[in-house]
């Protein structure tokens, strides 16, 4: 098999490219198309292409909390490593996880729960436009679908993108069946790799209406 020669600064738009070429005739509406290319690119799995959930308007939401100086909250450190921060700063955005927190950690034993959930009761305080966005805990997202339905904590835009097996599928449906804004991908995959990707599609779509 012969290589292909490709200049560093171009790799990423020649997987573009070979991502377009592979999905031949399958399209994607425009304002989601970005998120779902990414998530292919991050992944190299076009499952992403079927299994990606967008509630409606939930991209033009997005993009308004995102001009508006929203604050992402991920629910692993490499989920927030990996989000631009070049691409946060031109937006006036922000973009913490609690996980490691102490006091996150005293919550979460306290009342006999995880870290995930304690994180989203924290990030209730905030009192900014949030973006939520999971790639490792169900409960995360269960927590959330509680606040939700007590009206305690209603982020812009939940990003339900959990990996694994243990209340992985239920979780994301009970954030579709919230009624909440949200970008899922439906079944088992996902993680904190996709979460990133993510945001950072929709953060590189908000550069665009600049």
């Amino acid at each position: 098999m012969e290589l292909e020669y490709v200049l560093p600064k171009d790799i990423e738009r020649r997987s573009f490219e070979l991502i377009e070429a592979e999905l031949g005739d399958r399209k994607l509406p425009d304002d989601i198309r970005p998120i779902v290319m990414r998530a292919i690119h991050t992944t190299a799995d076009f499952d992403y292409y079927d299994n990606m959930y967008f509630s409606d308007g939930a991209v033009q939401k997005a993009l308004s909390a995102i001009e508006s100086g929203a604050v992402f909250v991920t629910d692993t450190n490499m989920a927030r490593s990996g989000i631009n921060k070049a691409a946060l700063a031109r937006h006036g955005c922000t973009v913490e996880c609690f996980m490691a927190d102490p006091d996150v950690a005293e919550k979460a034993a306290a009342e006999g729960t995880t870290r995930a959930a304690a994180s989203v009761d924290k990030a209730a305080g905030l009192g900014r436009p949030v973006i939520y966005a999971v790639g490792n805990a169900p409960t995360a997202l269960i927590r959330l679908c509680e606040h939700i339905k007590a009206g305690s904590f209603v982020p812009e835009l939940v990003i339900g993108v959990p990996v694994g097996f243990v209340n992985v599928v239920q979780s994301k449906e009970l954030i579709i069946e919230s009624g909440i804004p949200c970008i899922v991908a439906r079944g088992r995959k996902g993680g904190s790799n996709v979460a990133a990707a993510i945001c950072n599609a929709l953060l590189y779509m908000a550069d665009g209406r600049k």
